[in-house]
C-alpha cells in the first residue's frame, strides 16, 4: 500500500513536473515565435507568365515553378490521398497529433521504414514557412508551438492551402498542381486516381523518389498509399485494384504553353526585368502583351517556309551528319547508336531528323528517335534534290538514290498531308519578321529567325542590317517636303562622284547596269532607280535628310554622311524599319514600338497599362514635341479612376499631303513596279517597297495597309551573299505576301480619302509639266496645290525650292 501511495506520488510529481517543463519551455520560446497571421498575407514565389492578347500562354520565367490553387479548387479525391499519406486526421487534431505519433512510432519499431510520418501538415506548414530543416529538439519544439498557435489562427482549409501550394516536389516544381504539370502536362484536376496517390508520396524525398528519378520506389510509396485509402475507406477495392496496376506514366513536361513565341516571350522577360527587377521572376506577375495569337503563329509558318522555299531553289547541301556502320557490326548495335544520335538531335523547323537505314532502288528506309521506322520514295524530294554547288549554281539532278543519300546518312524529312515522308533539310539562311498596328505602334507579330531553339539571337531587334532600297521611299519624302513633286525630273544617268566622305571615287548604278535618262521621281522610285535617288539627295543634301527621318523615329547617330545614304547603305533593325513605315502607313504620325499591354499582380490587381502615343485623326493636330507613352501612376491605378481614359495623341510628323502623295507612289510599286507580286493579294489598298543590298546580302520587303504595316528581311547571320538571282522581291516578298493574306482578312480594302488641298492634274509623262489640251499621253498625277506645275512649253514652270525647272536640270545633269 505504501509502495502505491509512493507510486501515485511520483507520477504526479512527475506530471507536475513535466507540466513545469513545458512551460517553461513555452514561455521561452514563445516570444521568439513568429507571428503566424502572416501566413495569412504569404507571398509564395510565383513565376513571371506571359500572354498573348487573347489570354494565351506563349512564356514562363522563374526558378520555381508553381501555380497556386484555392483549396476549393483542389480536387477531393487527391485531398484524400495527400491524408492518406501524411495526416489523416488532420481535419479532427488541433495540430499535434499524438496517436499519429505514437502510430508513426509503433510502425518504425514494426517494419524499421517510416510510413505516413509524425508531423501533421500544420508542423509541416510550420516548418516549410517558418523553421529551418535542422534536426534538433529545440526545432521541433518550435514547430510543435508553432502548429498550435498555426491552429488557432487560421481555418482547416487555409492551411492545407498553404501545404498544397508550398511544398518542394521535386525538378524545381513546389506545389502539387505544378507538380501535376511538371510530371504529367496536365492540371491535378485531370489526373488519375493513381497518379493522384503517386503526387501524394513525393513529400515523403521530393528528389529521390519523384516518379521520374526513382520511379520503382516511387511506384511503392503509391501502392501504400493506395492502400492507406482503401484501409481508411476512401475508395473501394476495385479502385484499388485497377490504380495499383496503372504503370507509372510520368515524363519531365515544361511549362504548358499554348504555342511557343519565345522571341516575343523573351522581349517581355527583358522589359519585365528592367521594370521590376529580379521580382519580375518571383512575384507571379501575370503580363499581357499585344501579340495576336493567330498572327503570331501565322508569322512563325510563314517564315519558316519562305526560309524552306528559299532553300530549295539552292540545291541540296547534302546529310547534316553520317554515322556509318561500325566494323563488323550485326545491326543492333548500329540502331543503338543511330537511335542515340536522333535523340539527341532537335525537331528545328518543324523538320523531323531521321537516319538512313537501307537504299533501295526508288525508295530508302529511314529511322526516327522513337525506334519506328518508314520509306522516303524517289519522287518525294530524293529526284529533286539536285546538289548544292554555290549560291548561284546547283549541280545536274541525281539520277539514283544513292546520289543523294547513304547508309547512316542523318538526314530532315517533314510529313506531306498524306502521311508519307519528304525530304527536306533545314534552312542555312535565316529571317525575320515583325509587324505592327500603325495607329499605336502595338506589336501584333514578331519572329526573330528560324526557331529560337536554333538561334536566340533576334534579328527582328538585335540585326543592324543595310535596308538598301527600302529607305528610299524616305529620302522621297525628304525632296517631296523640299518642295519636289512626284512629277519632277531627274535624269537617270551615269555619275561619278568624288565624295571627301568616301574612300574612293563611286560609280553607282541600277540594278541591272542601265540607266533610263530624264525620269518623273514617281516612275524612278517605282522602278527603284538609283541614281534617281542619289542626285535627289545631292539636291536636298545629306543634313536636311538626317533631320527628317529623325522625326521618323530613326536614330542617324551612325549614319554615314554621305550620298550612299540614298541607297540604304547604312544599318537599321527590322523593327526600326516597320516603325518608320507605320508613319508612311497611318498618314503621317510618330509612333513608338510597344510589347506589353498590361502587368498584373498574382491577385489580378493590374500593376501596369501602357498608354501609348496614339494616332487620332478626328482631334486637331497635337502642337510640340512628341508627347511621351503615359503609364498610370500608382495612385490612380488604387483608385480605380486614371486621369484620363484617352491615350495621349501621337504627333504628326509629317505633312498629310506628302504622306497622301508619297502613299499612292508606294502603291505603284505594287501595281506596277518591284512588288508586283503582292498583286496576288487582290487588293488596292497596298503600299510598299522592296529592298535589295549588294551582293545581294539583304532582302526586304515592307509594306503596308491602313491598319498593318509588316516589314520581312531574308539573309544571312555572317554576310554571305543570298545569289544573284534573289531580291527584295524574291526572297523577303513572298514571306509578306503569305502573312498579310490573313493579317489582312478583317481589313477592309479601302481608299485612302483625298486630303484638303491636293489636286489631281492631267501632266505630260516626259516633261512632268500640265498636259496640253487634248494631248493622247497624258497622265494624271496628285499635287500639291501649291506647287501645281506650269503648262507644257512654260520653262519658268516653279520646281522645288521655288527654281524653275530649268535651274533645276541644269544643277543635276
Amino acid at each position: 500500500m505504501k509502495f502505491l501511495r509512493f507510486l501515485l506520488r511520483c507520477i504526479l510529481l512527475g506530471i507536475l513536473g513535466a507540466s513545469w517543463l513545458l512551460a517553461g519551455v513555452y514561455l521561452y520560446l514563445n516570444p521568439g515565435l513568429p507571428d503566424v497571421a502572416t501566413l495569412r498575407d504569404v507571398k509564395l514565389q510565383t513565376p513571371m507568365q506571359v500572354f498573348t492578347r487573347e489570354g494565351d500562354l506563349i512564356g514562363q520565367f522563374g526558378e520555381q515553378k508553381r501555380n497556386p490553387m484555392q483549396f476549393d479548387q483542389i480536387p477531393a479525391q487527391f485531398i484524400q490521398a495527400l491524408l492518406a499519406a501524411e495526416d489523416d486526421r488532420f481535419f479532427r487534431h488541433r495540430g499535434v497529433d499524438f496517436a499519429g505519433l505514437m502510430r508513426a512510432v509503433s510502425e518504425l519499431a514494426l517494419t524499421g521504414e517510416k510510413g505516413s510520418g509524425g508531423s501533421t501538415l500544420t508542423m509541416q506548414v510550420a516548418r516549410n514557412y517558418f523553421l529551418s530543416l535542422e534536426r534538433t529538439f529545440m526545432r521541433k519544439f518550435n514547430e510543435i508551438l508553432l502548429a498550435i498557435k498555426i491552429e488557432r489562427e487560421l481555418e482547416k482549409e487555409e492551411i492545407f492551402e498553404l501545404y498544397f501550394n508550398r511544398v518542394f516536389l521535386g525538378h524545381r516544381s513546389y506545389g502539387f498542381e505544378a507538380a501535376a504539370q511538371v510530371y504529367y502536362g496536365s492540371s491535378i484536376s485531370e489526373l488519375s486516381l493513381a497518379q493522384h496517390a503517386m503526387l501524394a508520396g513525393i513529400p515523403k524525398a521530393p528528389s529521390r523518389n519523384n516518379p521520374i528519378s526513382g520511379p520503382e520506389g516511387s511506384r511503392e510509396r503509391r501502392n501504400w498509399i493506395l492502400g492507406r485509402m482503401l484501409g481508411l475507406g476512401y475508395i473501394d477495392r476495385d479502385a484499388w485494384a485497377s490504380a495499383v496496376a496503372e504503370p507509372v506514366s510520368a515524363s519531365h513536361h515544361g511549362a504548358q504553353l499554348s504555342f511557343a513565341a519565345d522571341y516575343a516571350a523573351e522581349m517581355a522577360r527583358q522589359e519585365m526585368l528592367d521594370r521590376f527587377g529580379m521580382v519580375a521572376y518571383t512575384d507571379g506577375y501575370k503580363v499581357y502583351t499585344t501579340i495576336g495569337s493567330e498572327l503570331q503563329q501565322l508569322a512563325q509558318e510563314t517564315v519558316i517556309q519562305g526560309l524552306i522555299t528559299y532553300d530549295k531553289r539552292h540545291g541540296y547541301r547534302g546529310p547534316e551528319r553520317q554515322l556509318p556502320l561500325p566494323a563488323g557490326d550485326t545491326g543492333q548495335d548500329a540502331l543503338a547508336v543511330w537511335q542515340a544520335a536522333l535523340i539527341e538531335t532537335p525537331v528545328e523547323a518543324g523538320l523531323t531528323p531521321a537516319i538512313v537505314t537501307e537504299l533501295g532502288d526508288r525508295q530508302v528506309s529511314i529511322l526516327f528517335r522513337d525506334g519506328s521506322s518508314d520509306i522516303l520514295l524517289w519522287d518525294h524530294g530524293l529526284r529533286q534534290a539536285s546538289p548544292y554547288l554555290s549560291e548561284n549554281s546547283v549541280g545536274k539532278a541525281p539520277q539514283s538514290v544513292a546520289d543523294v543519300v547513304s547508309v547512316g546518312d542523318l538526314i530532315r524529312v517533314e510529313q506531306r498531308q498524306d502521311g508519307s515522308w519528304q525530304l527536306a533539310q533545314v534552312p542555312a539562311a535565316q529571317a525575320a519578321l515583325v509587324s505592327l498596328n500603325p495607329d499605336n505602334g502595338a506589336i501584333v507579330s514578331i519572329v526573330g529567325g528560324m526557331g529560337f531553339e536554333n538561334s536566340k539571337f533576334n534579328r527582328a531587334t538585335q540585326a543592324r542590317r543595310q535596308p538598301g532600297s527600302s529607305f528610299k521611299p524616305f529620302v522621297y519624302s525628304a525632296a517631296l517636303e523640299a518642295g519636289f513633286t512626284a512629277a519632277s525630273i531627274i535624269n537617270d544617268a551615269p555619275v561619278v562622284l568624288q565624295d571627301t566622305s568616301l574612300e574612293d571615287i563611286w560609280r553607282p548604278e541600277n540594278d541591272g547596269g542601265r540607266f533610263y535618262g530624264p525620269t518623273r521621281l514617281r516612275w524612278a522610285l517605282t522602278q527603284s532607280r538609283n541614281l534617281v535617288s542619289i542626285r535627289l539627295l545631292q539636291q536636298i543634301g545629306v543634313p536636311q535628310l538626317l533631320r527628317h527621318v529623325q522625326r521618323f523615329g530613326i536614330d542617324t547617330s551612325e549614319f554615314p554622311q554621305d550620298l550612299s545614304l540614298a541607297l540604304g547603305t547604312h544599318v537599321m533593325t527590322p523593327l526600326e524599319l516597320a516603325a518608320a513605315y507605320s508613319v508612311l502607313a497611318n498618314g503621317g504620325y510618330a509612333v513608338t514600338p510597344w510589347l506589353i499591354e498590361r502587368v498584373e499582380d498574382v491577385d489580378g490587381n493590374t500593376i501596369y497599362q501602357a498608354m501609348p502615343a496614339t494616332v487620332c485623326r478626328d482631334c486637331e493636330d497635337v502642337a510640340g514635341p512628341a508627347q511621351e507613352d503615359r503609364e498610370l501612376r500608382m495612385e490612380e491605378i488604387l483608385s480605380g479612376t486614371p486621369e484620363s481614359d484617352q491615350p495621349p495623341r501621337a504627333e504628326r510628323v509629317m505633312e498629310e499631303r506628302i504622306n497622301f502623295i508619297l502613299n499612292s507612289i508606294l502603291q505603284d510599286v505594287i501595281k506596277r513596279g518591284t512588288g508586283r507580286r503582292a498583286l496576288a493579294l487582290g487588293r488596292n489598298d497596298l503600299a510598299g517597297k522592296t529592298g535589295t543590298t549588294n551582293g545581294p546580302m539583304d532582302a526586304w520587303f515592307s509594306g503596308y495597309n491602313r491598319d498593318v504595316v509588316t516589314t520581312a528581311w531574308v539573309g544571312f547571320d555572317n554576310y554571305t551573299p543570298l545569289g544573284r538571282r534573289e531580291f527584295g522581291g524574291t526572297a523577303a516578298l513572298p514571306i509578306w505576301i503569305e502573312y498579310m493574306r490573313f493579317a489582312l482578312r478583317d481589313s477592309p480594302d479601302a481608299e485612302r480619302p483625298l486630303p484638303p488641298g491636293i489636286v489631281h492634274v492631267r501632266i505630260d509623262p516626259d516633261t512632268g509639266l500640265l498636259a496640253r489640251p487634248g494631248q493622247d499621253n497624258a497622265i494624271f498625277e496628285y499635287f500639291r496645290e501649291e506647287r501645281v506645275p506650269a503648262p507644257g512649253g512654260d520653262s519658268e514652270q516653279q520646281g522645288a525650292g521655288g527654281r524653275t525647272n530649268d535651274e533645276l536640270i541644269k544643277d543635276i545633269f
